[in-house]
């Protein structure tokens, strides 16, 4: 009786299958349509094929239908993946994004743009800017802060020196593993490779297990999987994306000590995207070097019920000790209230630059 009922579902689920490969054809159809309606519009940026604000609506509204038993991050993940295949029917992105292969960075990257796009990995957060400068990549990923270590300083000063958007925001969870070879006894282990800030987040665990043990701080975790893969008896803390790349055994997950570590990444471009009523907007805002200059450049927020997330001071490059504000803002700049406020502070601050608006990540 279980047989039967077993090969019953089984025929079912082909049957699903067959539909859904039907659905998933003329979805590609229907995509390759748009690219041909785009290219004979005179006015069509055909750059501007991915639409960040679009596929943030396109989610949100499944997440809300979705009844289980998937979860919303799985039907995330799995309507990304569909999405990026039809959009490479559009056209073939490149994404350069903070390498080497095997970083967050790059799994940030897959998550946002899928595996049907082409990325490209850069030794460094200026060359990720400089390929999208220069358009010898649509799009760039580079980290901008970490719950637990703040802000990336340098993704910041980019900000300011390239004349770039910001099109999209990205939210990855941190989760160290421990790795190694897969012919490497993990009682034989004599040396741990990580990134530096990767050996602190996983100070007790490595404390409890491997004390003695010699720990080197190498530029990043996917180099400290490099290393190991040529190395016996030899340990890495790393990403699972890590462990694929390079072929290591995955000795042990989640050895973080604090839980809900996450790293915020941003998408940089060269277009504006369009309003999805969750949003956020960057600005950087250039002082005069006189008392109560950044109280000025506040109270307007305040005057129009804007809600300031966060702030950062960084140093301008036109003037000695003469700085830059760079602040985000809940909601879009198209909106009546930011556009208020950006125009009150444009009378009185030296330079105000919008950096973009674009949807906030999604936490699923």
């Amino acid at each position: 009786m279980s047989k039967a009922r077993i090969k019953q579902i089984r025929s079912r689920i082909d049957s699903i299958d067959d539909q859904m490969l039907s659905l998933l054809n003329e979805r590609a159809s229907l995509s390759k349509e748009i690219a041909n309606v785009k290219t004979a519009m005179p006015e069509a940026d055909l750059n501007a094929v991915y639409h960040p604000d679009r596929e943030s609506l396109v989610l949100a509204r499944l997440r809300r239908m979705n009844e289980g038993p998937l979860t919303d991050g799985q039907v995330e993940q799995l309507f990304s993946e569909i999405k990026s295949c039809c959009l490479s029917l559009q056209q073939s992105l490149t994404v350069a994004y903070l390498g080497p292969r095997g970083t967050y960075t790059e799994a940030a990257a897959i998550k946002q743009f899928g595996h049907f796009s082409a990325t490209k990995s850069q030794a460094s957060i200026d060359d990720v800017f400089r390929e999208v400068d220069a358009q010898h990549c649509h799009y760039g990923v580079v980290p901008v802060e970490n719950s637990t270590e703040g802000v990336v300083n340098r993704t910041l000063d980019c900000l300011i020196e390239f004349n770039l958007r910001i099109c999209a925001e990205v939210e990855l969870p941190i989760h160290h593993a421990f790795l190694a070879r897969r012919d490497t006894d993990p009682k034989s282990i004599k040396r741990i490779y990580s990134h530096q800030q990767s050996l602190a987040q996983c100070r007790r665990w490595l404390d409890a297990n491997y004390r003695d043990v010699e720990q080197v701080a190498v530029s990043s975790n996917a180099e400290a999987a490099r290393l190991v893969y040529d190395e016996s008896n030899t340990a890495a803390i790393a990403g699972i994306m890590a462990a694929e790349q390079y072929h290591l055994s995955v000795l042990q997950r989640n050895i973080e000590d604090r839980t809900g570590n996450s790293t915020r990444f941003l998408v940089i471009g060269t277009h504006e995207v369009g309003p999805t009523g969750n949003d956020k907007t960057s600005v950087l805002v250039r002082g005069s070097d006189e008392p109560g200059a950044l109280f000025q450049i506040l109270a307007p927020f305040q005057e129009f019920d804007v809600n300031l997330c966060r702030i950062e001071t960084r140093p301008a490059s036109k003037s000695k000790w003469s700085y830059v504000f760079m602040m985000d803002l809940e909601g879009h700049e198209s909106t009546e209230p930011i556009r208020k406020a950006l125009n009150r502070i444009r009378e009185i601050a030296l330079d105000v630059r919008s950096l973009g608006s674009y949807p906030k990540a999604s936490s699923a």
